[in-house]
């Protein structure tokens, strides 16, 4: 049997290894390559603030087909959203959502929800303390509808822009932070591209919020880089969709809570249908009055008796 070294024998040949191998590499990180020399004092301060967005894009269930359409190609446009199966649109729509958000590792909800087939709603919340708000969306136009010549790539991120109505009230400043949280791409995020080639344009009118897809288009060959000259010689071409946002309340939780803001000007879809309804009766009750009124006015007025009535008869 061979003889036991010593232990101060031992640390000498481990170092001797250690001197011969190579250098430690340095410890990855999410930021990058950490160097071993570096103190930690000064990474975490080049580190700052990282945004860990995330979207939960859902709908409710027995939605038609063009506001699932619509809400596919919102999917599209968010590279750092989440989608997920239907939700029953109930009373409790609120908790079950909250639960979903949560177990998807979410911050953020758009929930698309759908009334007799006709009338949709987006829920907007900032989960699971708030704030949250309710829109009602019309003028859907999708992308399979619109056929533009726009086109941008797949994940890449947009400019957000916005009117200079949103800085006039409170509530519109409250709908800008929300929304810049909501379809601002992070920046890193591992599904999106490192460029920006297309507008998100959000403006107001008539206390609307009407949503535009652009591409930047510039004139260059694929293998040169743009002068500063050539930016001016940019020109936006439309994608798609296109909606509008009419917000109805401003929730102080996640779908519900304290009501912040009611729209004074909102009429819901089914008090318009109403008065049509309403109107199409009157136009039928008109109709049935010239009638009673025709027939009063042959029986008070009749008509003389002709001689010759009679005359071909015999």
């Amino acid at each position: 049997m061979g003889k036991k070294r010593k232990h101060s024998e031992t640390e000498a040949v481990d170092n001797v290894k250690k001197d011969e191998t190579a250098e430690e590499r340095p410890k990855r990180t999410l930021l990058g390559w950490k160097n071993n020399g570096d103190d930690d004092k000064s990474q975490n301060d080049s580190v700052g603030f990282r945004n860990k967005e995330k979207v939960l894009v859902t709908c409710s269930r027995r939605i038609s087909f063009r506001y699932r359409h619509l809400m596919l190609n919102l999917v599209d446009l968010l590279p750092h959203c989440k989608k997920d199966n239907k939700v029953e649109s109930k009373e409790s729509k609120g908790a079950t959502l909250n639960e979903l958000v949560e177990l998807k590792s979410c911050s953020s909800c758009l929930f698309f929800e759908c009334r007799k087939g006709k009338d949709l709603y987006l829920w907007m919340a900032k989960c699971p303390n708030g704030p949250s708000v309710k829109f009602l969306v019309n003028a859907v136009h999708t992308m399979e509808e619109l056929k533009l010549t726009g086109n941008h790539l797949k994940g890449s991120r947009p400019i957000l822009t916005f009117s200079l109505n949103f800085d006039k009230k409170p509530h519109w400043q409250l709908l800008k932070e929300m929304i810049t949280q909501i379809f601002g791409t992070p920046k890193d995020h591992r599904k999106s591209k490192p460029y920006h080639d297309h507008v998100f344009v959000f403006s107001i009118a008539d206390d609307h919020i009407w949503f535009r897809n652009y591409q930047i288009s510039c004139p260059h060959s694929g293998g040169q880089k743009i002068d500063r000259g050539d930016l001016e010689k940019m020109t936006l071409v439309e994608v798609g969709p296109r909606f509008c946002l009419n917000p109805i309340k401003i929730f102080g939780g996640s779908f519900g809570g304290p009501t912040l803001y009611e729209n004074p000007f909102y009429v819901s879809p089914n008090q318009i249908r109403s008065l049509e309804k309403k109107q199409q009766a009157g136009k039928y009750a008109k109709k049935v009055k010239a009638k009673t009124r025709r027939k009063m006015h042959e029986m008070e007025n009749p008509l003389e008796v002709d001689e010759f009535a009679d005359m071909w008869k015999e």
